[in-house]
């Protein structure tokens, strides 16, 4: 498959998750917030065909690009006293997103 056909089905694939999904209750809540009448409920079908097809490529992207950057910034870091924070937001957070939580749950941004 050539690298334009790759993009174009990824391109389709945002386009169609992109799309916002029209609540039947329009009062429903997410994690105790109102967000409106259009939303993808957490733990949906569309929810993990997101996060399978968009979320997991990119957390395994950004662990593999955070776990470099922590190692090449490891002596500034050690040097500076903040190698514990560096590894948490670096290598930790990525790893927990990509890895450690169930398929179309997605933590709270509050």
């Amino acid at each position: 498959m050539s690298v334009k056909t790759s993009l174009l089905i990824i391109l389709f694939c945002c386009f169609i998750l992109s799309v916002k999904v029209i609540a039947s209750d329009a009062t429903h809540e997410i994690h105790g917030h109102y967000h409106g009448s259009y939303f993808v409920e957490s733990g949906s079908a569309e929810a993990m065909v997101a996060d399978a097809i968009i979320a997991r490529p990119v957390g395994l992207v950004t662990t593999i690009l955070g776990s470099a950057v922590y190692v090449v910034s490891l002596p500034f870091s050690l040097l500076g006293g903040n190698e514990k924070q560096a590894r948490e937001k670096l290598v930790k957070e990525p790893t927990a997103f990509t890895f450690k939580r169930p398929l179309g749950e997605f933590p709270s941004l509050d």
